[in-house]
């Protein structure tokens, strides 16, 4: 079989705040996907990074009293280390503020403008008259359209609507409070309406795979017709424009964003000696993936695509779209202004990480909101990550009296178990359902200590020798292979296990390491503590 390529797009925070749960519950499914493939021995790209552009910093950083590139290097750097410290194993973190981001985005802006789908256009837009200046969507608070709801101006927060530049004219300045008026501006601006058919045809050959959320929120858009979009801003942080005449103002942070994953994709490639087409461009041998949370959906399966298509150069469309819902924190919408987004760094340096990933995707927002609380949480860990999959590690590997792990027989049926669990694990993996597949590890975990319990070896070592060392074998060869289905899931716990069994790499398949006298048993510590 020729080798395969994977794709993975985590969505971009801003570098504006820190991340919350809420962010992580979002984000953590690529990091699900990209371990998992990696185990296929599949060629794996994971990549992401921080949106350091655009209004959010700009604004924090006048609120601070501070420049935005300090802002976007503070808030690019708790977001790597909150990333490290929930395990996440992109390929490449970068950021949008990088000199190859730019350069490249610059050189992909100007492609897609000689390509003729780039134009100019004047229009009225919003002006505040005592700013003396052109306002962006996000410095503009608005009464929404469709719901009613007050709003900034740049995605409603009641029913996610994105607002037309009509709509921003009457809204009040957010820097004055100021009524804007309307005044002609010069802009440049996609033809994303030029690929409505296009667009429309690949969805409908790939959404199959999609979850219903982001099926839903693509055929609405695509339903109400592609609107060309304004690729210009009245800024003075970001990326310029690469055209005479646009000296004043920097790219729209949803065009030059969207482009890191191309960015990201080629810059990892060049450091690590590979092929970036075999990722981005048309195969029968590579799949792209789009991770992140509901509000971003259409930036990845509709506007990423336009993109690509408006290139001409044969760059693959996003296979499958991973849109997580919200997750809530103490059945409360997380909100900035009510300052309940718990910080992710905070929880995985205070608690477990493994356990806190495996709570967020065995209780996450995979396919409806979910609440967060800690007392759920330290259930998660102290009655199904310690009591089942610790205390199975701990009394097999920490036998009383056991020097060495014996060298027995492999029971037939716990092998079959553990062949099986692999399979459908898989299944479930590849099918997006991540919740199932935790559920299916943790159900081999209870089939491994029901098997312990029934063949009773503290009894056995006493009155049955034989029987004793092939109950511990066994158990600690299911342990071993968990070490590899816990892989996408708690890999610390998983790296480990593989160093105690002396185990290089983790694979998707059924192992039997040999040499089991060999362990130090003397060094194993427990694999969790209690909360």
């Amino acid at each position: 079989m020729k080798d395969q390529y994977i794709l993975i797009g985590g969505a971009w925070p801003y570098a504006n705040s820190f991340l919350h749960l809420g962010h992580v519950a979002g984000l953590i499914s690529g990091d699900i996907l990209a371990r998992y493939y990696r185990t296929k021995g599949y060629h794996v790209a994971y990549v992401s990074g921080s949106d350091c552009h655009g209004t959010p910093i700009t604004q924090r950083a006048k609120k601070e009293g501070k420049s935005p590139k300090e802002i976007a290097d503070y808030y690019d750097q708790k977001a790597r280390e909150t990333l490290e410290a929930m395990h996440f194993s992109y390929d490449l973190y970068t950021n949008t503020d990088t000199d190859y981001h730019r350069k490249e985005v610059m050189k992909i802006f100007k492609q897609i403008y000689d390509n003729g789908y780039i134009y100019e256009k004047f229009e009225p837009q919003a002006y505040c008259p005592k700013c003396e200046k052109f306002l962006s969507d996000r410095d503009i608070q608005i009464t929404c359209p469709v719901c009613g709801t007050l709003t900034k101006a740049d995605q409603c927060d009641g029913c996610g609507h994105v607002p037309t530049v009509e709509n921003l004219i009457g809204g009040t300045c957010l820097n004055c409070g100021t009524k804007t008026i309307e005044k002609e501006n010069k802009n440049l601006y996609f033809a994303l309406s030029k690929f409505q058919k296009q667009i429309e045809e690949h969805t409908a050959k790939v959404n199959h795979e999609w979850r219903v959320n982001a099926k839903n929120e693509t055929a609405k858009y695509l339903r109400e017709g592609l609107i060309d979009r304004a690729v210009t801003r009245d800024l003075d942080w970001g990326v310029d424009i690469p055209l005479p005449n646009y000296e004043n103002k920097k790219m729209y942070v949803w065009i030059e964003a969207v482009l890191g994953y191309i960015t990201a994709t080629k810059k990892w490639c060049e450091t690590s000696g590979l092929n970036w087409e075999e990722f981005l461009k048309k195969s029968d041998h590579n799949k792209i993936y789009m991770v992140h949370g509901k509000d971003n959906i259409v930036f990845h399966s509709i506007i990423y695509n336009g993109l690509l298509l408006a290139l001409e150069d044969n760059y693959r469309l996003v296979d499958t779209i991973v849109s997580s819902e919200y997750l809530n924190i103490n059945d409360e919408k997380i909100s900035k202004s009510k300052g309940n987004g718990v910080p992710a760094l905070e929880l995985a340096q205070q608690y477990n990480a493994d356990s806190l990933r495996f709570h967020l995707i065995n209780n996450g927002p995979e396919k409806k909101d979910s609440n967060f609380t800690l007392d759920n949480y330290f259930a998660t860990h102290n009655n199904e990550i310690l009591n089942k999959f610790g205390n199975l590690a701990n009394r097999t590997l920490k036998f009383k009296g056991l020097e060495v792990l014996p060298q027995g027989n492999m029971d037939e049926e716990m092998k079959e178990k553990i062949t099986q669990t692999y399979e459908k694990v898989g299944e479930a993996i590849e099918k997006l359902e991540f919740k199932e597949a935790t559920d299916l590890v943790m159900n081999l975990v209870e089939e491994a200590n029901k098997y312990y319990d029934n063949r009773q070896p503290w009894k056995q070592k006493k009155e049955d020798e034989v029987g004793f060392q092939d109950t511990i074998y066994t158990c600690s060869i299911i342990i071993a292979n968990l070490s590899n289905l816990f892989e996408p899931f708690m890999p610390d716990a998983s790296r480990k296990l593989r160093e105690y069994f002396q185990i290089e790499e983790p694979i998707w398949e059924y192992i039997e390491p040999k040499d089991l006298e060999k362990i130090e048993l003397t060094k194993i510590e427990p694999l969790f503590t209690r909360i």
